[in-house]
């Protein structure tokens, strides 16, 4: 019997790294259905529960991605890090192979400390190097890092991973750049698109808005409160704007930290807009297969809203939002969540839902290549595996 482990921010409250588990789980269940599966991931109730696998914590100390304030957080923080050498290192032990689903794991387009997460999966991969366990970095995301030690770290668990293949080619141009050597490494979609596609009933006339609480990237702390204040105000007029022209709104996140944007919208915006309450992919595609069209800011928003071949503005943070939109036929419907032109803003709106059929045929198109470039993904996925011959 194989052993594998599913390692990552999952069932933390990020829906799209929940998703990629997901599709993995599928993936394993279909055709390893033996497989002994085990999660070490950020919300290990939540996997165990939902997915029916054993999960043990990512971190020893709970309060890990919390601000340390007082001598004694400091200290448990710093004492963790020690602790999870040892935890990371049995937990491996455990697997015959590793596999961390999708996500953004090899990137800081969002604020990122490098002794969060880039040091787990540090500890991952070097465990895996030395006690033999096979560590895949399937279908991730990339981008090159400024920050020398987030860097270093990030650089160095990747190249420590038996296998690594990306969800777009800028995440293997990035890891390149940083030095490591992709020539063996593959890109394929997010493993998203091998999610089924949920039937729905439609609400014509609604948009789907899909809001972030976002505050710029890594290297952008300083302006953090402005930028978000920034955003949320230009969303919050674009939704102004479609209410003044009698169109219903449903509100999206992604990740529960976007509450507050949504609640800000609610209080200011009117009875024309509602909140979804969806807390899957799949209950994400199902609302958005409903509407007419969808203007979304997070990365797995815009997915899951390309998936139901819906037309959609991306309100991007990053090149990864830009590359799969260029991927998916929609690259001229790209804007900067950073500087959100209103006057433009509307003027791609309106040219998106006076082309909406095309751009719909053009989905379902880009929606048949991407499913069959994933269903070759998870077929190269299974030759990582001990016994299996490539």
């Amino acid at each position: 019997m194989i052993r594998v482990g599913l390692f990552g921010l999952l069932g933390s409250g990020n829906l799209g790294n929940d998703g990629s588990l997901e599709a993995v789980l599928r993936f394993l269940r279909s055709e390893h259905p033996d497989a002994r599966l085990s999660a070490f991931c950020g919300g290990p109730d939540l996997v165990s529960a939902r997915y029916g696998i054993d999960a043990t914590p990512l971190h020893w100390f709970g309060g890990e991605y919390r601000t340390a304030s007082g001598v004694r957080a400091i200290a448990l923080k710093g004492l963790g890090k020690f602790v999870d050498v040892w935890r990371t290192a049995a937990w491996v032990r455990r697997q015959d192979v590793v596999i961390v689903p999708g996500m953004g794991v090899l990137e800081a387009t969002l604020p990122l400390r490098p002794w969060g997460f880039p040091y787990s999966l540090l500890l991952l991969t070097v465990a895996g190097r030395l006690l033999g366990t096979k560590v895949a970095l399937v279908s991730v995301g990339a981008n090159v890092i400024g920050h020398r030690v987030t860097r270093g770290i990030v650089k160095t668990a990747g190249s420590l991973a038996s296998y690594r293949s990306y969800r777009d080619a800028g995440s293997r141009d990035a890891m390149a750049e940083m030095g490591v050597d992709t020539s063996a490494d593959e890109v394929y979609p997010d493993l998203a698109f091998a999610l089924p596609v949920p039937s729905a009933e439609r609400a014509p006339g609604t948009v789907g808005v899909g809001v972030m609480a976002f505050r710029g990237g890594n290297d952008e702390r300083a302006r953090a409160e402005e930028i978000y204040r920034s955003y949320v105000d230009g969303m919050k007029r674009f939704v102004h704007w479609l209410v003044d022209r009698g169109r219903p709104v449903w509100l999206f996140t992604g990740d529960q930290v976007d509450a507050p944007v949504v609640d800000e919208i609610l209080a200011e915006c009117g009875p024309l807009v509602s909140a979804s309450a969806a807390s899957s992919l799949d209950a994400i595609m199902r609302e958005m297969a409903a509407v007419d069209v969808v203007v979304a800011t997070r990365y797995h928003n815009v997915l899951c809203a390309l998936k139901v071949c819906k037309p959609t503005i991306s309100v991007g943070y990053a090149a990864k939002n830009e590359a799969l939109m260029a991927g998916m036929g929609l690259g001229e419907y790209c804007h900067p969540a950073r500087h959100i032109d209103f006057d433009r803003l509307t003027a791609q709106f309106t040219s998106l839902e006076t082309r909406s059929d095309e751009l719909g045929a053009t989905l379902a198109e880009r929606n048949a290549a991407s499913e069959q470039r994933v269903k070759h993904q998870l077929a190269a996925l299974s030759a990582v595996f001990p016994g299996e011959v490539r």
